[in-house]
């Protein structure tokens, strides 16, 4: 589990309308466990494009964070949307994109580059077992267990900031009971893995 981020230096940067410097700030506090995330759900090629656009929506969108989920949640919500614009692309291209904001391209270089080397180490037995899940079932797993975010904010991830607080109270509850079902699907995955 992360530790806890005291957004008081970050709010401070933006309200001085220091944008590199708050992103930098956000980047290197959760860069390395986004890193991790988008490497477990897309791999490594893919993933360091998700993380280039993370980090330059992060840029365009710290402005308007307003501080109604927390800054972990905010940025793993750009990273399912980071996640699925390179799933939605045509012809999926294996090659990484560089963000035109120097600060964020230097940041994205240097946090990727430390962070590769652990994330790639976290692929085992249970990394081929979570690859046989679906999408969706995977990310669940990867946000709550891996990530240990709270049911809410794994909504608002999935939902939106934006979202109604009742819509995400029931998503809250329904990601609850299809979580009991993936554990299901994994106690199942690793007694096959056990006998082969």
């Amino acid at each position: 589990m992360a530790a806890l981020f005291d957004e008081t230096e970050l709010r401070a940067l933006l309200d001085r309308g220091e944008i590199d410097g708050a992103t930098t700030l956000a980047l290197e506090t959760y860069g390395a466990e986004l890193v991790g995330w988008l490497t477990s759900t897309l791999g490594d090629a893919d993933a360091h494009d998700a993380f280039s656009i993370l980090a330059e929506e992060l840029w365009k969108s710290l402005p308007r964070f307003d501080g109604r989920c927390s800054l972990r949640t905010w940025c793993y919500m750009l990273a399912r949307a980071a996640t699925s614009r390179v799933l939605a692309r045509p012809a999926r291209r294996h090659e990484q994109l560089v963000s035109q904001i120097p600060s964020v391209a230097h940041a994205v270089t240097r946090v990727w580059s430390t962070t590769l080397r652990v994330a790639s180490r976290e692929r085992d037995v249970y990394a081929r077992i979570r690859d046989e899940l679906d999408e969706e079932d995977r990310i669940l797993l990867v946000l709550r267990v891996d990530k240990d975010l709270a049911w809410r904010d794994i909504a608002i991830v999935l939902l939106g900031a934006e979202t109604d607080e009742d819509e995400v109270t029931r998503k809250a509850a329904t990601l609850r009971k299809q979580f009991e079902r993936v554990k299901e699907r994994l106690r199942e995955l690793a007694a096959k893995h056990m006998r082969e």
